[in-house]
């Protein structure tokens, strides 16, 4: 069976069949621009697909294994990335219009390490303008739909990323994480969303929102997907200051179906406010997990409630700072004026959408003589209670499962204020404040056929452990072979 009747072929499967002659990269590629062309129309997860260089990329590693040099671990695997990774050659907007047009000259370090894989970069999908959102209805250029229900949001800021590969566009996609942006879509769109710890994977070729919580983190269709991309996209970068440079251990082991002895801890102030249908899928989550021989713990992290007002300062703050390189004359889009100041104002009046422009008002506030003390300065010293509950609770347990959201993928304008919207990512915010990886796993199904994920939190650099025990749950409650059905017969 090709991708040109299943669609929905896993990494490793693409891998396999790739290196074996079973098919060729060239075929892959072929099928997925089809598949592309078939179905985005309605989905609305690309910016820009690149179908000469993913064909070129294709040829090459198919002229490769014609002379029996040796494939990489990805070779002839179709990645989408999200448009704030840096492309050479190809646009990066970050969904703004500010960005219009640019062209970069160089590759971000992953999409270097995701090349020299032999991954084929497939184009750019969709995300919130600046990954600033939790439903891509933030783009300045188009919508991006639900693969499950086209009414509903895939999630955000990396909609098109987790859209993509939930609809069998791709195997594959890279997102960042600043407050949720993986680990939320990812559980609107059934798919497999991890956010390694802060610094495991490199920032470099980023375009920045928070530079202290931002992490680029694979969506994949399982957990043994995520494993071999984050293998490939982890590990030290000296051209990213907040690199760590720590061994990167081989991923792919910890799948080994085990969670016995396995310490789960059960946060009280995450189990309080949330659907009956994500409460009950995650009790049968647990049985499940304690069934296979994993422990159970109850913990309480008590500063979780101080998250949302944390985090809409921090990050705010941060973007203002870095979103102040966009003014017309460097790169991006400009509007002509007299004055120089002028231009500064009409470029980035026209150019920011209303939400980015909502949080760079934030942030300066925040930031001003006066105020850094009273906002700032404590939304920092919340963070770093934050942690401190998290460094607790791990004397504890192992890893930490919690709902990803609190209610499945919501409709189109269905969140009437941004305060609104901001409380959908109000169980994946502290994850980014302590710098931790997390990973959300699909666990099931709403009563209207939605996807529900389950978060499981580790501690810094113990990935591995929540690939081990993402695993389990994806054997025990996952969705199995279910697939999206709305939009175009998907199936």
């Amino acid at each position: 069976m090709s991708p040109a009747s299943s669609p929905f072929w896993s990494v490793a499967d693409t891998v396999r069949h790739v290196a074996a002659g079973e098919i060729t990269a060239a075929e892959v590629v072929d099928s997925t621009l089809a598949r592309i062309a078939a179905i985005d129309g309605q989905l609305g997860a690309f910016l820009e697909v690149d179908g000469t260089g993913a064909r070129a990329a294709a040829e090459a590693i198919d002229r490769t294994r014609a002379s029996g040099g040796a494939l990489g671990p990805l070779a002839g695997v179709p990645i989408a990335l999200k448009d704030v990774l840096v492309t050479r050659g190809l646009a990066t907007t970050a969904a703004s219009k500010i960005l219009r047009g640019w062209i970069p000259p160089y590759d971000a370090c992953v999409v270097e390490r995701l090349r020299a894989a032999g991954a084929i970069v497939i184009g750019k999908v969709n995300c919130d303008e600046f990954a600033m959102g939790s439903s891509t209805e933030n783009s300045a250029y188009k919508r991006t739909c639900n693969p499950w229900d086209a009414s509903r949001v895939p999630g955000g800021s990396s909609g098109g990323s987790s859209a993509a590969v939930a609809a069998g566009l791709c195997p594959a996609a890279l997102g960042t994480d600043t407050g949720g942006s993986i680990r939320q879509p990812a559980a609107f769109c059934g798919v497999v969303g991890l956010k390694p710890t802060y610094g495991r994977v490199s920032r470099w070729g980023v375009v920045a929102f928070a530079s202290s919580l931002d992490q680029v983190g694979p969506l994949t269709r399982t957990v043994a997907d995520a494993a071999l991309v984050l293998q490939t996209i982890a590990g030290f970068d000296a051209r990213d200051s907040t690199s760590l440079d720590a061994p990167v251990p081989p991923y792919g082991e910890g799948l080994t179906g085990d969670v016995r002895g396995l310490r789960i801890g059960l946060p009280q102030e995450y189990f309080e406010a949330m659907d009956d249908d994500i409460r009950a899928a995650l009790v049968r989550t647990v049985e499940a997990l304690i069934e296979r021989g994993a422990e159970t713990v109850d913990l309480s992290l008590p500063h979780t409630r101080l998250a949302v007002p944390a985090y809409y300062l921090v990050a705010p703050a941060e973007a203002s700072s870095n979103l102040a390189r966009f003014d017309g004359v460097r790169y991006g889009a400009r509007v002509e004026a007299a004055e120089l100041g002028d231009m500064y104002a009409r470029t980035r009046g026209a150019g920011f959408g209303t939400e980015v422009k909502r949080r760079i008002m934030i942030g300066t506030y925040a930031l001003r003589s006066g105020y850094y003390d009273a906002f700032y300065k404590k939304a920092q010293q919340v963070r770093t209670l934050i942690k401190r509950d998290f460094d607790r609770a791990f004397r504890y347990c192992d890893a930490i499962l919690t709902p990803t959201t609190p209610t499945a993928a919501f409709a189109f304008g269905a969140k009437a204020t941004p305060f609104d919207m901001y409380l959908a990512d109000v169980f994946t915010l502290s994850c980014n404040l302590a710098g931790l990886p997390g990973i959300s796993v699909p666990c099931g199904l709403t009563g209207d056929g939605l996807p529900i994920g389950a978060q499981l939190l580790g501690q810094p650099l113990d990935e591995i452990t929540l690939l081990r025990a993402g695993a389990v749950i994806e054997a025990a409650v996952g969705l199995g072979d279910r697939r999206p059905t709305g939009i175009g017969g998907i199936a």
